[in-house]
């Protein structure tokens, strides 16, 4: 990244005090870099797990399949899903708290005996379901987090910090330059002087 400059010494002053700026935030970014890979792979790894969970109930429910054609639709659905907001490393995150169902009236005498263990057991398909929902998308808004702050990692690194240090040795060199000429031409003119004085 070419950085604009003029060769004085306020330009010098205000590309340290950015170079500074940028050493100071690097540390704190590369640890939120960290952290958040850390957490993507914990909720990877959560979500597979909620993969398997859903996976291994709904083949528990495929012995019940036939049972369900006595199922009225619609019995059951999703009243409310709570969620919260939690931070991690900066990023926002859903949180599950709690899902609410609402059950249909029914006829416990007029209904199969399975049933009451067929709503249980749907309700708690839904729940996994929406749950193994929440950790994929809690993972992406991670994964994302994370993305940009390796990128930002990275432009710190390789290209700004590098970037002011260049400029900033430019500026102090074309300084050093400039006043060495300029103590230069006052010796030259100073001995010219002493030397018309003395003719």
């Amino acid at each position: 990244m070419a950085i604009k400059f003029q060769y004085n010494k306020t330009a010098l002053q205000g590309l340290d005090k950015q170079l500074k700026v940028r050493v100071r935030a690097l540390p704190t970014i590369k640890n939120k870099e960290s952290a958040l890979r850390l957490e993507v792979k914990k909720a990877k790894n959560t979500a597979k797990e909620f993969d398997d969970k859903l996976s291994q109930a709904i083949e528990a429910q495929d012995k019940m399949l036939r049972l369900w054609d006595e199922y009225t639709p619609g019995l059951v659905s999703i009243y409310d899903v709570e969620m919260n907001i939690k931070k991690i490393a900066g990023v926002r995150i859903p949180i599950l708290e709690k899902v609410l169902f609402r059950v249909g009236d029914f006829s416990m005498f007029n209904s199969p005996q399975w049933f009451l263990d067929g709503i249980e057991n749907l309700k708690s398909l839904v729940e996994i379901a929406i749950e193994r929902e929440v950790y994929h998308r809690k993972m992406e808004l991670l994964n994302h987090a994370r993305k940009k702050t390796t990128q930002k990692v990275n432009l710190y690194e390789k290209v700004q910090i590098p970037g002011y240090e260049d400029a900033i040795r430019k500026i102090k060199r074309f300084l050093e330059d400039y006043d060495n000429l300029s103590k230069s031409a006052q010796k030259i003119v100073k001995t010219r002087k002493m030397m018309e004085d003395k003719a």
